[in-house]
């Protein structure tokens, strides 16, 4: 039961904490629909699954200790973030009143985009290296530990879920629609930043 706490505890402060998860949710919720977020919230949530699988595989270890694996990770993940954030900044204003429509995205482009910001995010992968290494016992089943990794992937879907709801009520929504295009700059802005830290962190072995 304790080791259960501790996984719980940890998932939630994971999922709460800022990063480029929370700004693409934020940001698709806001700029496009709920759906479009909540869709998001599911590509996060399997690239999460990514993470666990490897780990539980054995190959989390290999990633912790291999620092050129690592910063090829870590290198494509950067790529990644700031190729989305360039896309964000180059934001004009729209013609009309309303936001881009969410038809203008695939569910599956969307779904990949919030896989590829979590399966290409070396913290992650971080987390749940040393979730597992840290946190659950050597004799810990491995149906326990499936179990384990499932909560973790659900956590970040139900948390992101939420954001995306946040994000997208009409309410905020009319606000800040009129300046949609600052709005999608400053989120755009804020994964470029992301991305820069991402390249410049030094991983220790």
């Amino acid at each position: 039961m304790n080791e259960w706490i501790a996984v719980v505890t940890i998932t939630f402060l994971a999922c709460i904490s800022p990063g480029p998860d929370f700004a693409l949710v934020s940001r698709n919720s806001l700029m496009f629909s709920r759906r479009t977020g909540v869709l998001t919230a599911a590509g996060i949530g399997f690239g999460v699954a990514v993470h666990v699988c490897y780990t539980l595989l054995g190959l989390g270890l290999v990633l912790q200790h291999s620092l050129w694996l690592f910063s090829v990770l870590k290198m494509a993940g950067a790529a990644y973030l700031i190729y989305l954030g360039i896309k964000m900044l180059a934001a004009t204003p729209a013609v009309g009143q309303f936001a881009i429509p969410a038809s203008a995205l695939s569910d599956l482009a969307v779904i990949r985009t919030g896989f590829l910001t979590n399966a290409l995010n070396p913290k992650t992968s971080i987390f749940i290296v040393s979730l597992f290494i840290g946190v659950v016992g050597p004799d810990t089943t491995l149906p326990i530990q499936i179990a384990y990794g499932v909560f973790i992937s659900v956590a970040h879907i139900t948390w992101f879920s939420l954001v995306a709801m946040f994000f997208s009520s009409g309410r905020i929504r009319d606000k800040l629609i009129a300046v949609r295009h600052w709005v999608d700059r400053a989120f755009g802005g804020l994964l470029v930043s992301f991305g820069v830290m991402l390249a410049s962190a030094q991983h220790n072995q």
